[in-house]
């Protein structure tokens, strides 16, 4: 009887040890998280720079007082070079260049795993909107711009297949530094559309996952990220110098507009705008970014923004506007005319159901045929209310900032920013795809239910 108690009590002190140990365990930080940067050639990534100095700049020589010498663009791993000598956060940002900064930045994360067989996520470092720069710029190639991408679709074919074959693609994921619509174009279109490739039609691709700057209106192969602005900050504290500048900046215009300012042909809503704009010089302001004016010259629009309570935000060739996200960054509410826009886009860093919170929406319609004046609504809005719309932007502008690569681990730890959400969004559409993979169930695969958080 007594040895038996002794064994008991043995085996007691056994579990009760196990216990503490298990409990004792922190819980592992990178569980579903792992990333793998896939090794690609360079005639895929940092090849495709060269583009600068050849045939195909990436600066628009036609415009040289608003470009920044094409090479110089590549600077800083694609933030471009410094907006002045004293500046440490302002950059002359070309956004078809978010490729390579975004593959610079994915290389600091932590979680990363050299053996893809450990990897959650693959990230496929692939500079696509510089490869899709000869298909758009040499009328000698237009014909063929159905190949953008094949070369890749093949590598991957016979380059460890196994990696594609595991979860058939589902686990992969790579940016394109452009809209998804000018790479969507059939393949089997005649005549070729200039400017437009079929990469995202390609089948090897139809199961990745593409970070773009702007979705298609069922995006279930994209998603869309904030365009780049010129704001870089290395450290918390250069963020919350800029955001306390925000805040307490006086704003004496109601409304401003920047972007191109020729009239349109057909009634549209920037025609409207461009109208009322002229007929009411005391409450809009206007800056004229025309030919690209204000592109890589953030001080033409970020001073004026920082003056206006409401920044328009019309849409052009495509629905997305980079000054959307400009107009974050200084307090300036945005004014929306359709969902495209942004509320149907950028759900990862923006909560789509809480757009009334820091945002207001006119219906271009009712601009354009139904006589609404913007200055009207706009005017009619209670200063307290604005101001905490104003409050509500400012409170999120640091989850549409891309912070510089080498901040501060200050910084990394205070807050999510462009990368980061984007990363995580990333991950977040591959588990679920992969799961439902294993679980059989196909349906659930294309699935957009869980992609957007409200909970901000």
């Amino acid at each position: 009887m007594a040895r038996a108690l002794l064994h008991l009590n043995r085996l007691l002190l056994v579990l009760l040890c196990s216990v503490i140990a298990v409990s004792g365990q922190r819980p592992d930080p990178c569980a579903g998280r792992r990333i793998h940067i896939r090794r690609l050639p360079a005639r895929f990534n940092t090849q495709l720079l060269r583009h600068c100095a050849t045939a195909f700049p990436l600066a628009d020589p036609s415009t040289p007082s608003a470009s920044t010498p094409a090479c110089a663009s590549l600077v800083n791993h694609g933030l471009g070079p410094r907006t002045h000598n004293r500046s440490r956060s302002w950059y002359r940002t070309d956004a078809r260049l978010l490729e390579p900064f975004f593959h610079r930045r994915l290389l600091e994360r932590h979680c990363l795993v050299h053996h893809p067989a450990r990897a959650d996520a693959v990230f496929l470092p692939y500079y696509a909107a510089l490869d899709a720069l000869p298909f758009a710029l040499d009328p000698a190639l237009l014909n063929s711009s159905a190949l953008h991408g094949a070369h890749l679709a093949s590598f991957l074919a016979r380059d460890h297949p196994h990696l594609l074959a595991r979860h058939h693609g589902h686990d992969h994921f790579f940016v394109l530094a452009g809209p998804a619509w000018d790479y969507s174009q059939p393949p089997d279109t005649d005549p070729r559309l200039w400017g437009t490739t079929s990469l995202l039609r390609r089948p090897e691709f139809e199961n990745f996952t593409v970070l773009t700057l702007e979705s298609r209106s069922w995006p279930w192969q994209e998603h869309a990220v904030p365009h780049p602005t010129s704001f870089h900050p290395a450290s918390l504290q250069r963020l919350q110098a800029w955001l306390a500048r925000a805040r307490r900046s006086r704003r004496t215009a109601l409304m401003l507009y920047a972007g191109g300012v020729s009239r349109p042909s057909r009634p549209n809503i920037r025609g409207s705008i461009l109208a009322e704009c002229a007929n009411r010089t005391d409450a809009c302001a206007v800056v004229d970014c025309s030919a690209g004016a204000c592109a890589l010259d953030p001080v033409l629009y970020m001073r004026p923004m920082l003056k206006a309570k409401f920044c328009l935000q019309p849409p052009g060739d495509t629905p997305t506007r980079r000054s959307t996200f400009d107009a974050i960054l200084a307090g300036c509410v945005p004014v929306f005319f359709e969902h495209a826009a942004a509320r149907t886009q950028y759900g990862w860093h923006l909560p789509p159901g809480r757009y009334d919170e820091f945002s207001v929406t006119i219906p271009k319609e009712s601009v354009v045929l139904g006589g609404v004046k913007i200055v009207d609504v706009l005017a009619a809005m209670p200063d307290a209310e604005v101001a905490r719309m104003r409050a509500r932007l400012l409170e999120m502008a640091p989850r549409v900032v891309y912070r510089r690569h080498g901040s501060t681990a200050e910084f990394r730890e205070a807050s999510r920013d462009a990368v980061d959400l984007a990363v995580e969004g990333a991950l977040r559409r591959i588990r679920r795809r992969v799961r439902a993979l294993q679980d059989g169930d196909p349906d659930a695969i294309y699935s957009l239910d869980d992609d957007d958080n409200d909970q901000l």
